[in-house]
């Protein structure tokens, strides 16, 4: 028997990809992202390598005790893991913090209310309702919404046995436009009840038209 890990080799060849396009990518897009940096990239990688241990170790980020996971990885995406610039953006993780726990509704205890909710549904359906919940307004961060909630869901992917979602200069403008539509979605009474599901739905079906077996590997029982 084997487990299957995230390619981390295969991910960030992928992400090299997109950010050596990103100038033409951006120009199409209804609204324009900030640059693709190497920061910015090589902060998603330690992002990927995280969940990759997390899926590894049986860390359920989403249980109410390993949910400081969740805000561990939004500041590995916004500042890395080097404790320099941790103590440089302190009051931002802080606040950042304030916000994750006590923000009035839809702060995480909404995202996990919702998911053990949802738990018969599929890891596609799960994914997407995770990341729509994060990316609408009020949004779950400050910062790093949209790339803290891909990671999610390729964690929650990688926790079914499925691929992880990873960004692709071909999948780059069917998820930044879709993406920019839920960030302007309000969570109110009637969007929580019938636009969001609606663009959970057409989000799932997205991921999963995305799965390629070129980031998972697989290792040996046992082998880290």
């Amino acid at each position: 028997m084997g487990r299957n890990r995230f390619n981390l080799k295969a991910i960030e060849l992928s992400l090299h990809h997109v950010q050596r396009e990103f100038p033409q990518i951006n120009a199409n897009l209804r609204s324009r992202r900030d640059s693709m940096t190497d920061e910015v990239l090589d902060n998603m990688m330690s992002g990927y390598a995280f969940i990759d241990w997390a899926v590894a170790d049986d860390t359920d980020l989403l249980d109410p005790q390993y949910v400081a996971g969740l805000l561990e990885l939004n500041h590995i995406v916004l500042c890395g893991r080097d404790p320099n610039s941790r103590r440089e953006h302190r009051k931002h993780i802080q606040a950042t913090a304030q916000r994750f726990y006590t923000q009035d509704e839809f702060n995480i205890d909404d995202i996990l209310r919702w998911y053990r909710e949802h738990t018969y549904e599929s890891a596609w359906k799960r994914a997407a309702g995770v990341y729509v919940r994060i990316l609408s307004q009020p949004q779950l961060y400050i910062e790093g919404n949209h790339r803290t909630g891909a990671l999610l869901m390729s964690y929650i992917l990688g926790r079914d046995g499925k691929a992880p979602f990873v960004l692709t200069v071909e999948n780059a403008l069917a998820y930044f436009d879709p993406s920019s539509l839920i960030k302007e979605t309000n969570k109110t009474p009637t969007t929580l009840l019938m636009k969001l599901p609606r663009m959970k739905k057409r989000f799932a079906r997205f991921l999963e038209a995305q799965a390629d077996g070129q980031y998972l590997e697989m290792h040996p029982e046992g082998v880290p």
